[in-house]
């Protein structure tokens, strides 16, 4: 399931560093199913590599937002 920008945009950047800790390690466990022949579904792996691109996306967006609103 791909993930909404419009629905991380809500969380905390806690939230999302922990919804990225939690893709990456889906996508470790991915690689390893793929590396063994047991992934039944390749297009997961692309599904959850762009994921993490969006949470690192949107997390770096909500710091820099925070960073000019204090005057850096």
């Amino acid at each position: 399931m791909a993930l909404k920008a419009k629905e991380l945009r809500e969380l905390t950047v806690d939230e999302l560093d922990e919804k990225c800790t939690a893709l990456k390690k889906e996508y470790f466990d991915l690689r390893f199913q793929k590396r063994t022949g047991k992934l039944e579904q390749q297009s997961k792996l692309k599904q959850v590599r762009r994921n993490i691109a969006r949470v690192l996306t949107v997390r770096n967006a909500l710091e820099r937002e925070e960073n000019t609103k204090k005057g850096k």
